[in-house]
């Protein structure tokens, strides 16, 4: 396992591939401003040449002086690099395919002058900025033969590439498999280990099995050192590793204590409001409902000690636990919210008739916040009052 972890997140790249996302250069700006503060170590800030707009913000971004490296996507071009280094970008991400199926039918060549095209670009960027962080991604890493990755991956290396990229493009790693990404890279590693070629291994999952997170710790204990993420898991089909989820997992399970998890909150309202993509309610971290308790035994338990019903501390996100209200309450939970609301002397007949009305609402499909229980208990106490 690597001693230390790299993210690269890519919600300004990957993400805007997500079918209807776009994100105008100043909220592109804010969105960086804020992966900066959490402590990203790599914003993907797009592919310069697609657009005149993306060539701008990220030309803006790199020169914004963050801590975090900025960096940008390029085709195997040398036009690409080109744009790409004019931007001022610390690190660019060349791609090419080396699959025989798709080199003979997409791109008409063999693998040598595929081969031939990457290490050229590369010793090419490489002359143009000897600091500059090269990444290369064999396109479809995992699903293209395996010795041609490594032929690619070992030259690639040799013109001066920094990290090897394994790009599960279609989501089709599947833990304790054949297709395991563990064992993926402890192959790869080894390959390149023969070669005395030693770069960093880069990860880059999709999750079209659900799968992207374990994937890409699989990988991580394997010793890939960077993986790929993005806000709300953006990105082509149903998206990429999600960039709260995994900074969570990392600081709390695997002790890489580096980020500043209480700004993912912010974060994500900001991107979700500007592409349009909704945070699922039930979302892990950073859903509505990741810390809610709703059934009357969690809600009983979770009011005595947290820690009976969850394995994350919601603080550490800068959030706080709450307790829902419903037709799955018991006393104990309505209990509980009475104190919040401040309501001490509410005796045990009106408490049961308040959990009445509370369950009722639950029933049509609500949920009870504080400010309308409030509302019910002043109607039940009325009530009870009026019918003497």
């Amino acid at each position: 396992m690597s001693e230390l972890v790299w993210v690269l997140d890519s919600t300004l790249r990957e993400g805007e591939q997500t079918p209807g996302v776009y994100f105008d250069k100043h909220i592109k700006l804010a969105i960086a401003t804020l992966l900066d503060e959490i402590g990203v170590d790599i914003i993907e800030a797009g592919h310069p040449m697609v657009t005149a707009e993306i060539h701008s913000a990220v030309k803006a971004i790199a020169q914004k002086g963050f801590k975090s490296i900025v960096g940008a996507h390029s085709r195997s071009l040398k036009s690409d690099v080109d744009m790409a280094l004019e931007c001022g970008v610390g690190f660019l991400g060349i791609f090419y395919c080396v699959s025989d199926e798709r080199l003979s039918t997409v791109f008409k060549k063999d693998l040598n002058s595929a081969i031939n095209q990457i290490t050229e670009v590369i010793i090419y960027a490489k002359t143009q900025n000897p600091k500059l962080l090269i990444r290369y991604t064999p396109e479809d890493t995992v699903r293209s033969q395996f010795e041609n990755v490594v032929l690619a991956a070992s030259a690639a290396v040799e013109a001066g590439a920094d990290i090897i990229s394994v790009a599960d493009t279609t989501g089709y790693m599947v833990p304790g498999t054949s297709r395991s990404m563990y064992d993926y890279i402890s192959r790869l590693i080894e390959e390149l280990d023969k070669k005395n070629l030693h770069p960093r291994i880069a990860v880059h999952c999709h999750n079209d099995r659900g799968l992207a997170l374990a994937n890409a710790l699989d990988a991580y204990r394997a010793g890939a050192s960077i993986i790929d993420a993005s806000v709300i898991g953006l990105g082509e089909r149903a998206g990429i590793v999600d960039l709260a989820q995994l900074l969570t997992v990392l600081t709390i399970d695997y002790n890489q204590n580096r980020w500043n998890l209480s700004k993912l909150v912010e974060l994500y309202g900001l991107v979700s409001k500007h592409s349009g993509i909704p945070i699922p309610a039930n979302y892990p971290i950073t859903g509505e409902n990741a810390f809610t308790h709703c059934a009357g035994v969690h809600t009983h338990a979770a009011s005595v000690n947290p820690m009976h019903y969850e394995s994350l501390n919601p603080e550490i996100l800068g959030r706080a636990r709450t307790f829902s209200l419903d037709h799955m309450s018991g006393i104990a939970s309505l209990r509980y919210a009475l104190k919040m609301i401040n309501e001490l002397t509410l005796d045990e007949e009106h408490q049961i008739d308040v959990l009445k009305e509370v369950k009722s609402v639950g029933q049509h499909g609500r949920s009870v916040d504080l400010a309308e229980l409030k509302h019910i208990v002043e109607a039940v106490k009325h009530h009870k009052i009026y019918n003497r």
